[in-house]
């Protein structure tokens, strides 16, 4: 194995161009879809954390229908299975190694799901894809969950009560007043998620996700090459995260001034 590096290593590895090409596809596309499960997720546990369902408010109230001062009942009755539920779920994913989470989806959840095997656009293998983009997903909701829970929170609860007064239910006013204005402030934080997604998906070729990683891997195996691979996926991801969190930062300060009055 070659680890020292030379200019005429570059060679040995001009070949394999079309490995880096295809790992550059297959890491976009595991990004964007892992950002839109990742959203998805996220926007169902924020709205069960933040939900008021407590299906034992009654063990709250005495005999005589009053409120319980205190004690083992009113704990119980303020219990809400929705939030408890969704608040390990994010601890967990957001404290465990996200190569573990990869692993366990992979080799426990699909060892037991036989996933169709067959290749997208003749080279991206469905039943490894599939699973990293889960798993990525997963972790992602984690994280936006949060982003998007502090998004909602920020929203004057006075705009609230005036839907109320116009009739408009809960589900119409989170549709159309509270997530729109929501979406606004926390589309920074999701885009830059968006980097960190990108660059978190070169774990997945530990489960053959054919992305740049493995294309680092297969030229590795292939030339006994090590640094000049390794320099070209950083300059690739360099270009994909650089301009991507340029792009953010643009946005970012032309939405800033549209809040200015």
């Amino acid at each position: 194995m070659d680890q020292l590096f030379k200019l005429s290593n570059f060679s040995k590895i001009a070949p394999y161009a079309q490995l880096f090409r295809q790992g550059l596809l297959v890491t976009v596309l595991l990004s964007l879809f892992t950002v839109v499960i990742g959203f998805c997720l996220a926007l169902i546990l924020a709205l069960m954390r933040m939900s008021n369902f407590r299906p034992l408010r009654f063990l709250g109230i005495d005999k005589d229908g009053h409120q319980r001062e205190g004690g083992a009942l009113l704990a119980i009755s303020k219990f809400n299975p929705l939030d408890f539920l969704a608040t390990a779920y994010v601890e967990i994913l957001r404290s465990t190694p996200v190569i573990v989470q990869i692993f366990i989806i992979y080799f426990g959840v699909f060892s037991m799901i036989e996933l169709p095997n067959f290749q997208l656009f003749g080279f991206i293998k469905f039943n490894r894809f599939f699973p990293g983009v889960v798993a990525l997903g997963m972790n992602s909701g984690a994280y936006l969950c949060e982003i998007i829970r502090a998004g909602i929170q920020s929203i004057d609860g006075g705009q609230t009560e005036a839907a109320r007064s116009l009739g408009l239910s809960q589900t119409q006013n989170l549709r159309h007043i509270i997530l729109p204005q929501a979406l606004k402030n926390i589309l920074p934080a999701i885009a830059n998620e968006f980097v960190v997604i990108i660059k978190e998906s070169a774990i997945t070729y530990t489960i053959g996700v054919q992305d740049i990683m493995s294309a680092v891997n297969a030229v590795k195996g292939a030339t006994f090459v090590i640094i000049e691979p390794l320099l070209v996926a950083t300059a690739i991801y360099f270009c994909l995260c650089f301009p991507t969190s340029k792009l953010i930062a643009y946005f970012e300060r032309r939405m800033s001034h549209g809040d200015k009055r």
